[in-house]
């Protein structure tokens, strides 16, 4: 059973082993940031993918969102 965890971002134990995906789709948050990291246009990432250009800033925004809780502490 798929959760939804931001707005078109689910997971789902039995959808790439529970990773964040775009809803309705088994494509992997981390792959569409990779694929902007490394070059590729939003609209790029959505016609190779098959998914909207919302899907692709909504996985923008959740990485965001998981960096900006993220805390490193030094020794």
């Amino acid at each position: 059973m798929a959760i939804e965890i931001a707005p078109h971002i689910v997971v789902d134990p039995a959808v790439r082993f529970g990773k964040p995906v775009i809803q309705g789709t088994r494509v992997p948050v981390e792959l569409v940031v990779a694929k902007l990291a490394g070059g590729m246009t939003t609209d790029e990432v959505a016609r190779e993918y098959e998914i909207t250009l919302e899907d692709v800033r909504a996985a923008l925004s959740y990485a965001a969102e998981l960096v900006a809780e993220e805390e490193i502490r030094s020794s």
